[in-house]
């Protein structure tokens, strides 16, 4: 039953924030009647009440009324109330220390097994996956565990790119990645460029946006992917 939109980023340089993804993102909400569930905690550098309000504005101009979860009490009454649940990119390891901290893996998962559609960008992507284990970010928090909701039986490097700027000695991020493989043969990465974005509905699960994904698997030659494809047999 699980509905996902997985985005790379919420915005494009020179574009005003979550501009590019919008007409998916209101495709994906245009059947969701009630209010929305914001969670900031990826935010570091900027305060949740700060996060929300860029959020909750961008939402709004789509027509989707939003409360953050920082605002609430009772934090597993918010989920357990939510219309549709938004995850905002930031510092993947503060994402998931505050989602332990509160108690909220278990509820988040259940919910949307339920039917609730999650909405995640970045962290918000990595934090669907089984692990954050292929974040870009570094720790610098330490979560009790690495272990995120697993929404999807794969990883997601979000902002995925080959680049290798002159004169760098460290390895690339294919290289990271095929690390990570190494260490961990039985998993399956999608490194997802910004500008795409994975669109779950139940057991389908499409590829969409602008430019070429690609999906890293132990013993396997790396595959490009197109936006429009069909990657419901990752499920």
């Amino acid at each position: 039953m699980s509905k996902l939109l997985l985005l790379s980023n919420s915005t494009m340089p020179g574009t005003p924030f979550f501009a590019w993804p919008k007409p998916h993102v209101a495709n994906f909400l245009s059947q969701i009647e009630g209010n929305g569930l914001f969670i900031p905690y990826a935010a570091v550098t900027l305060s949740f009440d700060e996060y929300a309000e860029i959020v909750t504005k961008a939402f709004a101009e789509l027509g989707k009324k939003m409360s953050s979860i920082h605002m609430w009490a009772d934090k597993r009454k918010a989920v357990e109330e939510a219309a549709f649940i938004a995850v905002g990119g930031g510092n993947s390891f503060a994402l998931l220390s505050r989602m332990y901290e509160n108690n909220l893996i278990e509820k988040v998962r259940e919910r949307v097994q339920a039917g609730v559609p999650y909405l995640g960008w970045s962290a918000g992507a990595n934090l669907a996956c089984p692990t954050i284990m292929t974040t870009n970010d570094m720790p610098v928090v330490q979560p009790p565990s690495l272990k995120a909701l697993n929404l999807v039986p794969f990883q997601i490097n979000p902002h995925y790119h080959e680049l290798k700027f002159e004169g760098q000695g460290g390895e690339t991020r294919r290289e990271r990645l095929e690390e990570f493989l190494v260490l961990n043969p039985e998993k399956r990465v999608m490194g997802l460029p910004e500008g795409m974005l994975l669109h779950r509905d139940a057991s389908k699960l499409m590829l969409k946006g602008t430019g070429v994904a690609k999906l890293y698997e132990a013993h396997a030659p790396l595959q490009e992917l197109q936006a429009g494809t069909d990657l419901s047999y990752l499920l």
